[in-house]
């Protein structure tokens, strides 16, 4: 496994030296300077989060929560408001710190990113147990993912669902071999999905083309790489990342595939700002699309924010890219143009288009916009 980590980590720094990091659509106008206000950032994470607690939608353990929670954390962190930890406390005292109900499906354990978060704030074990019984639990016991699918991480959202989790339950409880086993599942899908042509990942496996090329494709004949998906990726890689020691082995992999997809991403970002349903069909999309664009601001924010990525190259996408989302943002602070749940780009949406995961990655975006030099 780490001779794979090692050749992809090396094939990554190739197609950086080879041009791949250079933005397709460069910075031509100065972006406007307010919206990159701290108090201006930090007003909008209050009034996304605000509207959207007030407009609740599907089971506080499903999916879309997870990914929302996730960035009413981020936005907890940079308006250290009140109001929001209250929220944050109260989820996890209805759902008595629960994850959903099928154990071994990454789906159900998103929510536990949150769990785990407000664990670090409060140090109360009854936060951390069923956590830990889980992913115990998809470590020794094989379920209906893989029995089903052949791996357990088998469509690439998974891979912002499940990843954190396993790596932070690793770090607090100083238990490394969740890391290990977060490297064999991530992998498995990694393998399966992942496209070295064009740097991404496709959905499942019903999205690969076979041997002879056929399979489904975009109205233009492009293969089918969906732009949520993709973003998910990225906003996993951040909070792997941000779990992994300095001097794990896999961490070179894990950042050259950070590196890897983030150099492609900004070749495909729109002169808007936003990236498209589809990647590589984006005329056939009417809209930018919010989930998908937000995770990935959130991630270029991140890099250059680490030093990982060049601020030179990547700023201007990322300044573009919270322009645009500000742009999506109803006056009562309803984040728009969020494309409906689905397995593939083709769902017709709007400005008036809003889901829980659109304004989770809006959050994320901006805590960490708010963070730039």
């Amino acid at each position: 496994m780490l001779r794979s980590f090692r050749t992809t980590w090396l094939l990554g720094g190739l197609l950086l030296a080879a041009g791949l990091g250079r933005p397709a659509h460069a910075q031509t106008t100065p972006p406007n300077a307010a919206l990159f206000k701290p108090k201006y950032i930090k007003a909008q994470l209050l009034k996304a989060t605000k509207w959207q607690l007030a407009h609740p939608k599907h089971a506080p353990t499903d999916w879309t929560n997870g990914a929302f929670y996730s960035g009413v954390f981020a936005a907890y962190q940079a308006t250290k408001s009140k109001l929001i930890l209250d929220s944050l406390l109260a989820l996890g005292e209805r759902t008595r710190w629960q994850p959903g109900p099928r154990y071994d499906h990454a789906d159900d354990i998103a929510i536990c990113q949150t769990y785990l978060n407000l664990y670090r704030l409060k140090k109360d074990r009854r936060m951390l147990e069923p956590t830990l019984a889980v992913v115990e639990k998809v470590r020794t016991t094989p379920g209906p993912e893989v029995q089903n699918h052949g791996i357990t991480w088998w469509w690439c959202d998974a891979l912002f669902m499940g990843p954190p989790v396993l790596a932070k339950v690793a770090a607090i409880e100083n238990q490394p071999q969740y890391l290990a086993f977060t490297d064999t599942l991530y992998q498995q899908t990694y393998r399966r999905l992942f496209n070295h042509q064009e740097h991404l990942f496709a959905r499942d496996a019903s999205y690969l083309l076979d041997a002879s090329g056929q399979g489904k494709k975009e109205s233009n004949g492009q293969r089918i790489f969906w732009s949520r998906g993709n973003g998910w990726v990225m906003g996993g890689l951040v909070q792997l990342l941000q779990e992994l020691p300095a001097g794990h082995p896999s961490r070179p992999f894990y950042l050259s595939l950070f590196k890897e997809m983030s150099a492609r991403l900004v070749q495909l970002q729109l002169a808007d700002g936003l990236w498209r349903s589809s990647l590589l069909d984006p005329a056939a999309y009417p809209g930018g699309e919010t989930s998908g664009s937000g995770f990935d601001c959130y991630a270029l924010a991140w890099g250059i924010n680490q030093g990982i990525l060049d601020r030179a190259t990547y700023l201007g996408p990322v300044q573009k890219a919270w322009a645009a989302l500000t742009n999506v943002v109803s006056p009562e602070g309803r984040v728009g143009w969020v494309q409906p749940i689905g397995a593939d780009p083709r769902r017709d949406f709007s400005a008036d288009s809003w889901e829980v995961y659109g304004t989770g990655a809006f959050l994320l975006a901006g805590s960490e916009v708010l963070k730039l030099k």
